[in-house]
């Protein structure tokens, strides 16, 4: 599967810078971030596209008022929205400058009309958020575009996880991306269970990846080494910017430092190896072999007095040690010297 030009199975770790709130109403903060964003590496930009009246209703009762402990207590849905989402006018600006840097740029509908306006830029693929897993009629008309389509899956049950699987399927749409994710801002580490990202991708028989809320980067290098293939994380340009997701977004520096470790995991993580590659035969040299331990005479006998095992390797492997001992020496043999075949009679 590609994003993009992006191969999944073979370019390593797709890494999304997800933008969301963290232009904090600003065009030129948008656009510096996307040139931020590639210019330490990531592979795409996300952004989110809808409006609070795509997303809720404008109303003051208790139902539509955020408690709970959240970063955004004692506002409205309408009132957070409406800070937070990104001006579709901004979209085709957006899009059309982050091509002409060669980041790749996508984002997340939040309804149909989203859809819609989002094909108009022939996105390399979409993105369901997690708190839009159980809206069906979403999840079929987005995947029905025919795109590489990424779910998170943070809010949702099992049976909920397959319904959406279910669904792209049905829509004709293969391309689907699970991502492990925890709908808390910030996550705590202990309620990531990462181990869920290899059993998503072997239960759905997909390709499965990481949305992170956590704090710093240990987790999202963590999902690298149990195989995710893709890692989305909030990007902010500098949380002196502000706004509804700074506080749990990753700034430039710390971005970059994430994908530098993120690119070293991989190479850590490398293939499945049994060669004998140039360094091993450089330091199988300094492993043990069989050497006279005792000045040894012609027609003695090799006994665990006069040979050992030890370091370096340059006599006969250990492993023949026992089928040595009691055979007759054919040569004078001196104390340091690498025992070979042509020694024993």
């Amino acid at each position: 599967m590609k994003i993009g030009s992006f191969d999944l199975e073979k370019d390593g770790t797709f890494i999304i810078a997800e933008l969301s709130a963290n232009h904090n109403g600003s065009l030129e903060n948008a656009l510096n971030s996307i040139k931020a964003a590639k210019e330490i590496g990531a592979n795409a930009i996300k952004l989110q596209t809808y409006t609070p009246d795509t997303l809720t209703l404008d109303c003051r009762k208790d139902d539509f008022m955020i408690d709970g402990g959240t970063l955004w207590d004692g506002e409205t849905l309408y009132e957070l929205y409406n800070k937070a989402y990104t001006p579709w006018e901004w979209h085709k600006e957006l899009f059309n400058y982050a091509r002409s840097l060669g980041i790749d740029i996508f984002s997340s509908p939040f309804d149909k009309t989203a859809v819609d306006f989002l094909e108009e830029f022939n996105p390399s693929a979409y993105k369901i958020a997690s708190l839009e897993i159980t809206d069906h009629e979403l999840v079929r008309y987005t995947a029905s575009k025919g795109k590489p389509i990424l779910i998170s899956t943070g809010i949702a049950t099992i049976d909920e996880i397959k319904d959406a699987v279910d669904i792209c399927r049905d829509a004709g749409n293969n391309d689907i991306i699970l991502l492990k994710c925890t709908s808390s801002y910030p996550a705590p580490l202990e309620d990531a269970n990462l181990k869920t990202i290899p059993n998503l991708a072997e239960t759905f028989d997909v390709i499965s990846g990481f949305s992170d809320h956590t704090l710093g980067s240990i987790a999202p290098i963590v999902a690298v080494a149990l195989g995710a293939k893709v890692i989305e994380k909030h990007f902010i340009l500098d949380k002196e910017i502000g706004g509804a997701d700074a506080k749990f977004s990753m700034d430039k520096n710390d971005f970059a430092r994430m994908i530098n470790d993120i690119r070293n995991a991989e190479k850590l993580l490398g293939k499945v190896d049994y060669s004998m590659t140039e360094s091993k035969k450089q330091s199988r040299r300094f492993s043990r072999s069989l050497y006279i331990s005792k000045d040894i005479k012609k027609g003695e006998l090799f006994t665990d007095e006069n040979i050992r095992s030890v370091r370096p390797g340059h006599g006969i492997h250990p492993k023949y040690l026992n089928s040595v001992l009691g055979k007759v020496a054919n040569d004078d043999l001196e104390f340091g010297q690498a025992l070979k075949f042509k020694d024993i009679h």
